[in-house]
């Protein structure tokens, strides 16, 4: 039955939705391990909160926080759970005030924070104590509808598809934060980077190639570097080649590099810091290859330089992410379609770190 409470458009009004269905088909796992635990089967129907809307989703973009979470480690992660942080799709219902209509076709922000009022007036969700990823605190999209604020479903531009929808929130908004937020990239700085075959290092090639930065890329295959040279970079190196450190030195005259953007973590620490000239600023989001590092601090401030973690991005950074893909400025990269049944075969694509760009899991299919 459909949910008649007041202030709801509903759906049904435009033959698009014949009845709220108590079941729908969803990815999820009870237990933490390999892929081998990804199950899809039928799950309880989201119900939608206040101030929510009710989404179908249409495709979602799979991320390296979907291994972690799935793998669990260190961190507690609520169980059973619905993976997926980077679902887009159609409208079924929302409030009345919310601006939106069923139909619309939505990208969705797919992060909340709560317990900090200061941050949140700032619209720093990522820097509350409470702060939640959907597919990792709650669960995400992948599934055939999620309920989520209202206020977290932004316009899908035209320009894109759906499944170029799904490649954007976390990789675009994460890219954005840590080169506009965070490192404050300017036109002509030397920016290095790293893994540039990943999903947020061809949002950040892209970005600070519109920043008016030179970017070097790296990456380990020559079909990765081509990618990278085709998403902006000006030069490309394959870091298991050639000496990254050294190359950057050419790059840049003998300075360094500007800034160095990465998520790897450990195995790049050294060439992250080698790499950095006086004054230039590390910036990274994730700990892919590993969190335990040194570092010599007396180099740092002696150098001047600045050492920034990052997580995810802002409501607003997102608005400005779209608006430019609207212009065809920023153009999501996909290299492979999944469809949600074979989820658990993407989850080791991804591990095997096969991709050049971003993996989407079609929910329809």
């Amino acid at each position: 039955m459909l949910n008649h409470r007041s202030g709801l458009r509903k759906i049904k009004k435009l033959g698009l939705l014949q009845g709220r269905q108590s079941k729908l088909r969803a990815a999820f796992f009870e237990e933490h391990g390999g892929p081998e635990v990804l199950k899809v089967c039928e799950r309880p129907d989201p119900e939608p909160g206040p101030g929510d809307a009710l989404v179908e989703v249409s495709a979602c973009g799979l991320n390296h926080l979907d291994i972690w979470v799935r793998l669990g480690g260190k961190r507690n992660f609520p169980l059973p759970i619905i993976p997926g942080s980077d679902p887009a799709g159609v409208v079924l219902e929302a409030p009345s005030d919310s601006g939106l209509e069923p139909g619309d076709e939505v990208i969705i922000y797919p992060c909340e924070g709560h317990g900090d009022e200061d941050a949140l007036s700032r619209g720093d969700d990522q820097l509350c104590p409470d702060f939640r990823i959907y597919g990792a605190a709650r669960d995400g999209g992948m599934a055939e509808k999620i309920a989520v604020p209202a206020a977290n479903c932004f316009a899908k531009p035209k320009t894109l598809s759906m499944h170029e929808a799904a490649a954007v929130s976390i990789n675009y908004i994460t890219a954005w934060h840590m080169l506009v937020a965070r490192a404050e990239v300017r036109a002509g700085e030397r920016v290095l980077i790293q893994a540039a075959g990943s999903g947020v290092s061809t949002a950040a090639i892209q970005i600070a190639s519109h920043l008016g930065a030179r970017v070097l890329a790296t990456s380990s295959t020559e079909e990765k570097l081509e990618h990278a040279m085709r998403c902006g970079a000006r030069e490309a190196v394959n870091y298991r080649e050639d000496d990254v450190p050294a190359r950057v030195m050419e790059f840049t005259s003998g300075r360094g590099a500007d800034v160095v953007f990465d998520h790897v973590g450990e195995p790049n620490w050294e060439c992250d810091l080698a790499s950095l000239a006086k004054g230039g600023r590390l910036v990274f989001c994730g700990t892919t290859g590993g969190a335990e590092v040194t570092v010599n601090l007396s180099s740092v401030y002696f150098m001047g330089q600045s050492i920034l973690g990052s997580t995810m991005g802002r409501r607003d950074e997102l608005e400005q992410v779209l608006a430019l893909m609207g212009e065809g400025r920023l153009k999501p990269v996909i290299d492979r379609v999944f469809p949600l049944a074979e989820l658990a075969e993407a989850h080791r694509y991804l591990e095997d770190g096969k991709q050049t760009g971003k993996i989407i899991i079609d929910i329809g299919s």
